[in-house]
């Protein structure tokens, strides 16, 4: 189905991206703070450990101030993105460069900060460096490739530059080949890893839009024709891709009306009545379903159905016939297993050119058909009332059909319509 206006698909899509972003950022502050208390613990529960690893021992407040910034930033950027989505407002692109690379700083930061109290390449070898593998490993859930690219980017060139700035401490001409070459490879994976977390990323971004497209595209298909379409004839509108047209076609209707049904609504109660009516469609549009018909509209204690339309069917009238064979079969099951709920419905059907499209507003619209088709199955279902008949056909629908056992009424007299139209009852 194509969509005339895809903003609701859009929003759909923008709001998961900042459901998803909320899930990284609180995930990365719960991590924070089991950083944050891990190395306090450890730092001032384990004074001697803490001696021998770093030269004079770190501070007990070192994390507090290494980490704690980090994690008010997270708790303050978090706020922000929950306070813009609960308003419905998008966090913007520049915002969220901005946002990776303050992050992905993080571990930037302890390294220089563990340089001064510990050999550099230990530092190098240390868990911090790991850190940046953990912020790329996140950045998928931006559910955006050049994000988690940046991030890549980031951490890379970020590890490079610390290298170079702080290995150095000691002279160039002690360090192995080796060494520089394992520093080296260590930025070009964590670069690497960026572009595959992109990928990762988009793919998972895909995924969604698919999913958000599909349910618009269902969503539409059940706006314009009703919650009461089968699944079947969904699924053959989406394979169709494409909106009704508004155009001129061969249409089979049907209109069914329960004989009496408002005397009957008197007697009980209005939760009696409903529930009883639900339950009574609810078989009636069933055996309509499984004939390739679609209820176009609910008329209180009726409705109308379609054969052949949005979807050409050239059995419509067969399909037709046979849906309301099986209606009158159904009702008298019914009646059979609820006396007192006893039902007698009257049937009109016919077949002939149409006007179908979807009418209505910009805020909604539905698919209709309007023409002297539609009158003349009205009318055919108003005069089973005059005749006692339950089901009643037109000329029309009894040649495409050629169904046997017809009883011809004749050309019978019927409201709006200067000359008489011949009438069969087929029960």
């Amino acid at each position: 189905m194509t969509d005339e206006a895809p903003a609701p698909f859009t929003d759909a899509l923008r709001r998961e991206i900042l459901r998803s972003e909320q899930v990284r950022m609180a995930s990365l502050a719960v991590l924070l703070v089991i950083l944050l208390v891990t190395t306090l613990s450890a730092i001032n529960l384990f004074p001697d450990f803490n001696r021998r690893l770093f030269e004079g021992g770190l501070p007990g407040w070192m994390p507090l101030v290494g980490t704690g910034p980090f994690l008010l930033y997270e708790l303050a950027a978090l706020y922000a993105l929950r306070w813009r989505a609960a308003r419905d407002k998008d966090f913007p692109r520049y915002g969220r460069f901005a946002n990776a690379l303050i992050e992905t700083s993080l571990p930037g930061v302890i390294i220089v900060v563990l340089s001064r109290h510990m050999d550099p390449q230990l530092v190098f070898g240390f868990w911090p460096p790991m850190l940046y593998f953990l912020f790329i490993l996140l950045s998928t859930l931006r559910l955006d490739f050049w994000l988690s690219a940046w991030t890549g980017f980031v951490a890379a060139v970020q590890h490079m530059v610390l290298v170079v700035w702080l290995v150095p401490l000691i002279p160039w001409g002690s360090l192995p080949d080796e060494t520089l070459m394992f520093h080296f490879s260590r930025s070009i994976v964590l670069l690497i890893c960026g572009v595959v977390a992109g990928v990762v990323a988009l793919s998972l971004r895909r995924q969604f839009e698919k999913s958000f497209a599909a349910g618009a595209a269902r969503d539409r298909v059940t706006s314009l024709f009703g919650q009461h379409v089968s699944p079947a004839v969904v699924d053959r509108l989406l394979a169709a891709n494409t909106d009704p047209p508004s155009e001129t076609r061969p249409v089979c209707v049907m209109f069914l009306d329960i004989r009496g049904f408002t005397a009957q609504s008197r007697r009980r109660s209005a939760e009696e009545t409903v529930a009883m009516l639900n339950d009574f469609f609810g078989q009636m549009v069933a055996v309509v379903d499984r004939h390739n018909g679609i209820v176009n509209k609910f008329l209180g204690d009726g409705f109308l159905a379609l054969f052949g339309a949005p979807l050409a069917d050239p059995a419509a009238a067969a399909n037709a016939l046979a849906a309301a064979r099986d209606m009158l079969a159904a009702v008298e099951v019914w009646n059979s297993a609820r006396p007192q709920q006893a039902m007698r419905i009257g049937i009109g059907i016919h077949i002939g050119d149409a006007v179908t499209g979807t009418v209505g507003s910009s805020l909604r619209k539905e698919y209709t058909v309007i023409g002297d088709t539609v009158n003349l199955a009205a009318r055919l279902e108003q005069l089973t009332k005059e005749t006692g008949a339950q089901l009643l056909v037109s000329d029309a629908v009894r040649d495409a059909t050629a169904t046997e056992g017809a009883v011809d009424l004749g050309p019978m007299r019927i409201r709006g319509y200067e000359s008489p139209i011949r009438v069969w009852r087929l029960a």
